[in-house]
């Protein structure tokens, strides 16, 4: 699964709200989308900006030009839908502005809440699911002669392939390559919300790679909820032969890919990773919880000894991977025994980050049938636990960095000092360097030995 929730050292890029940038209208209609949540939601906005641009909608980047506004959503937790009906009270002072302002939602909360969105704060007429984004299009201009439209219909077949994103960056980009998750975890919406796993041929995906090469793309990051579980049945291609003929067709591109399942981490993947130097060196592997017990609550479908056993296979043949996971506290029935054995996996992994959040019942899900019997008190107090230990972990393998080389990839100053350049590794750890060579370039390959670090971040210097 793929989450909007806090990391320690690994930053992720669709943590914060995005507008996708700028096309031209042809039409008359300027429109914003705005995203939340996970590096898929950031794809799907690239995917439907494309449909909208091959319409002839404009896209703009900035709210006061918009005539719509689109906001592509979350529901992996409260908190996420809490943003977006937060965010809808605010929007309410552009439509005082304009009164013929079309407001839509789109993703994950548009498929799971429906028919509960249309006219939230007599505001959204639009409500379209990660599955009908082709009809975007057709439904804002019904929306501007007075319609309110649903879209919701989930499928088992669409993968947007023959759809070019309109993609906001020239660096760094999103390749999605299989849509939905077929593991249904207790606790996750996700194949309520985004169907079931269909992946995109072979070849598609290859074509695709290739065309962000010529464009100038840097590295690529192949997504999907449980990416590693990919198959082309007719072309006989399974993700670890997926992942070698990439690094093959683009051997300069660096080539990443989120999010993984432990239960598809296979020998045969990891071995692929070892063996081309374009495929970095960073897996993130969600464990969950440290229990077998809980696991098995969670239907996760792998025991800790499976998920240890995928570790040192990672660690053997990839030996300076770095990795990361996400950890849920909290989950229903969870003891002091479970949370320290989740501790005690943490502690025995030693991960550069992690994704780590309190349970959050959700509906539908089997897991909201469960009694949510775990205190908040509790729940924080562990969470606050694991927080601390994973900073402590992070500090400690960043501080063993100190005296490494690493080649980072430029991607833009530091957000912090503009006097200062700001780039990642292979490993996707984030490296801030000086700036007074006036000769770098975002996109340009450079190296640095790293001198100091926080839990977060590498400091470096050119060498």
């Amino acid at each position: 699964m793929i989450e909007e929730i806090q990391i320690l050292n690994n930053k992720s890029a669709a943590q914060k709200p995005r507008a996708v940038e700028i096309s031209e209208t042809t039409n008359g209609f300027n429109v914003y989308i705005e995203t939340y949540g996970c590096q898929m939601n950031v794809n799907d906005s690239e995917i439907v900006a494309g449909i909208l641009a091959q319409s002839g909608f404009g896209i703009t980047d900035k709210i006061d030009n918009s005539n719509v506004i689109l906001l592509n959503t979350c529901s992996v937790r409260d908190n996420a839908e809490a943003k977006i009906f937060k965010r809808l009270e605010q929007l309410r002072f552009y439509r005082k502005q304009n009164s013929k302002l079309l407001v839509g939602i789109l993703g994950c909360m548009a498929e799971r809440l429906r028919g509960k969105l249309v006219g939230h704060q007599d505001l959204v007429s639009i409500v379209v699911g990660p599955d009908e984004y082709r009809k975007v299009p057709e439904m804002i201009e019904q929306s501007m002669n007075g319609e309110v439209g649903i879209a919701v219909k989930l499928s088992r077949v669409e993968t947007y392939d023959d759809i070019i994103p309109l993609r906001t960056q020239g660096i760094s980009a999103w390749l999605s390559i299989i849509r939905g998750c077929d593991k249904f975890c207790t606790y996750c919406v996700v194949p309520y919300t985004r169907g079931r796993e269909r992946s995109k041929p072979f070849p598609v995906v290859i074509k695709e790679l290739i065309d962000l090469y010529e464009l100038g793309y840097k590295e690529v990051t192949l997504l999907g909820q449980n990416v590693n579980s990919y198959i082309d049945m007719e072309n006989k291609v399974d993700f670890a032969k997926l992942l070698v003929e990439c690094a093959k067709a683009v051997p300069s591109m660096r080539i990443r890919y989120t999010t993984s399942h432990p239960y598809d981490m296979t020998d045969e993947l990891i071995e692929a990773m070892a063996s081309h130097h374009n495929i970095c060196n960073y897996i993130h592997l969600p464990v969950q919880s440290g229990s077998d017990r809980i696991l098995q609550m969670m239907n996760r479908h792998y025991t800790v000894e499976h998920y240890l056993d995928r570790m040192r296979k990672i660690k053997e043949l990839i030996p300076n991977c770095s990795l990361s996971t996400d950890i849920i506290t909290g989950f229903p029935t969870e003891t002091e025994d479970d949370h320290k054995a989740t501790m005690d996996l943490m502690a025995e992994v030693r991960y550069d980050g992690a994704y780590m959040f309190n349970y959050s019942p959700r509906s539908k899900t089997k897991a909201y049938m469960m009694e949510d019997d775990v205190t908040p008190d509790v729940k924080g107090r562990r969470l606050t636990e694991i927080i601390e230990q994973q900073n402590k972990i992070s500090r400690e393998l960043n501080e063993a960095e100190h005296g490494l080389i690493h080649e980072v990839l430029i991607e833009g100053t530091s957000k912090k000092n503009k006097n200062e350049w700001q780039g990642r590794t292979d490993t996707n750890k984030v490296v801030i360097f000086d700036n007074y060579e006036q000769n770098y370039k975002i996109g340009q390959t450079i190296t640095c030995k790293i001198t100091r670090s926080t839990s977060g971040t590498l400091f470096g210097d050119v060498v």
